[in-house]
């Protein structure tokens, strides 16, 4: 019997499992993919959203503000990258004066600080980059970017060093009521359950009873550019927001990439994730008129996610029925909200059990080596400390074999090719993975003890190996 259940284990999940972490309360993490971060919070723009875009007296923009305050602190203390890069709405026409400054208002309303509309003249001299036919632009300079591995990961990390346990490949298929609390799957009883499944958190709800919400999946697609296009601009560039959201955007990422995108879709398969050829020439076209000459010939990879777009206009959080609080809807600004919205729900479940402060109790987090931040003297004294860090494996991003190791030896271990891309790095990238990919793999087989054909690139069913060719010949050698 455990005294929470949370399910999923994205951003939302995770930053819920760090909170609750701090408090004498056996908590369960379920999952149904293989790592964390696998779902919505994997294919997402990064940006700490400043807070003006929310309709003022909502969830959205409560969160919004008061997360993007937080997420500065908690990259300090749990060694997530984090950048205050500061964000501009451009505008190309003179009638978008009009929703320019409705957003300034909304902000102000909202309790965002440091706003100010700039002219034409002052847009080109902080972005020269951008298209002349801009006419005027929203700045925020509260606005940053963040890494969402990097931060769903960190909380996840700092949940387990303090006890909180995470199952993967575990698909929640059935919750039964029962007198004292939930039996899930006929395995596992909670006295509670948290329910942050992303997309799916309406099916989740469902297998109790019709939840008051729904949930539609809308599909945005990406491009990612090298390391060598992140010239092209040093804020986040929004164009003005349409009822699909906040447009195709453009902003470099905290690894010091070119992001553009999203397309917003909505589609009925919510595992749809597959890139199109017209979602990315969309994207191409629409990225335009914000930069005329993006080098899309440096593009290293594209992408696509599900955003969990509810039909309330708000995020759902709240006890909806007896010990059972659903965190729902959680689209944009729903990244940067996360912290705040996880404070929330932790003062929920803290009015439900008065738990004791837990201790002791690990506050810090120890971050992954990046390399590219060592002077040659930290490396080397890294080196005589374990040669590991000495060997490079991924030359696009500086990756060595010690970087990988410790990404296998967490509480939250990588054990996938994917997992390990998503901790240290290693695959993402220019050649994403084409030299580096058999060390990786070899790395996973000497840690885990593993044969060739069970390394995966991110669950079960995605492996590289089917057999070995001499074991596929016949003997007449064909």
């Amino acid at each position: 019997m455990y005294d929470i259940v949370i399910i999923g284990a994205g951003v939302i999940g995770c930053a819920i499992a760090y909170e609750l972490a701090k408090y004498q309360l056996d908590v369960l993490v379920l999952e149904k993919e293989s790592d964390v971060c696998s779902g919505t919070s994997k294919a997402n723009s990064g940006i700490v959203h400043a807070g003006y875009d929310a309709k003022p007296a909502t969830l959205k923009a409560k969160f919004n503000v008061d997360g993007a305050k937080r997420i500065p602190i908690l990259s300090e203390l749990l060694a997530f990258d984090y950048k205050n890069c500061g964000s501009l709405v451009l505008n190309f026409s003179e009638e978008g004066k009009e929703t320019i400054q409705k957003l300034y208002e909304q902000g102000i309303q909202n309790g965002v600080e440091g706003l100010k509309i700039l002219s034409k003249e002052e847009v080109l001299s902080m972005e020269p980059n951008v298209s002349d036919h801009v006419v005027s632009a929203l700045y925020a300079p509260s606005a940053g970017i963040v890494c969402p591995f990097g931060m769903t990961i960190a909380f996840a990390e700092n949940a387990a060093d303090n006890g909180v346990k995470f199952i993967f490949d575990t698909p929640v298929e059935t919750i039964e009521k029962k007198e004292n609390g939930f039996l899930i799957n006929g395995i596992y009883a909670s006295k509670m359950i948290i329910n942050a499944a992303g997309v799916k958190a309406d099916f989740i709800h469902s297998l109790l009873e019709e939840p008051r919400f729904k949930i539609q999946a809308r599909k945005g697609e990406y491009i990612l550019l090298d390391h060598s296009a992140s010239h092209l601009c040093s804020h986040t560039l929004f164009q003005l927001p349409s009822e699909y959201g906040k447009g195709v955007l453009i902003t470099q990422t905290v690894h010091e990439n070119l992001l553009v995108g999203p397309t917003a879709q909505d589609i009925d398969d919510k595992e749809g994730i597959d890139t199109t050829t017209d979602g990315l020439e969309q994207i191409q076209e629409k990225a335009k008129i914000t930069i005329k000459d993006i080098p899309f010939s440096q593009t290293i990879t594209s992408f696509a996610g599900l955003r969990a777009r509810g039909n309330t206009g708000d995020f759902v959080i709240e006890e909806s029925m007896d010990n059972w609080i659903d965190v729902a809807c959680i689209e944009s600004p729903g990244l940067t909200s996360a912290p705040s919205i996880a404070s929330y729900v932790k003062e929920i479940v803290v009015d439900h059990f008065d738990p004791s402060l837990k201790e002791p109790y690990i506050a810090r987090r120890k971050g992954f080596v990046n390399t590219k931040t060592l002077s040659d003297s930290q490396w080397n004294d890294l080196i005589q400390k374990d040669p590991r860090y000495g060997k490079i494996v991924c030359r696009c991003e500086s990756i060595s074999e010690g970087q990988i190791v410790d990404a296998c030896s967490r509480s939250i271990p990588a054990r996938s090719v994917d997992g390990i891309k998503r901790r240290v790095r290693a695959g993402m990238g220019r050649c994403q993975g084409g030299f580096c990919l058999p060390k990786v793999m070899e790395i996973l087989v000497k840690q885990y003890g593993l044969d060739w054909k069970d390394v995966h690139k991110s669950n079960p069913e995605s492996g590289y190996i089917i057999q070995k060719i001499k074991e596929g010949m016949k003997d007449d050698g064909t």
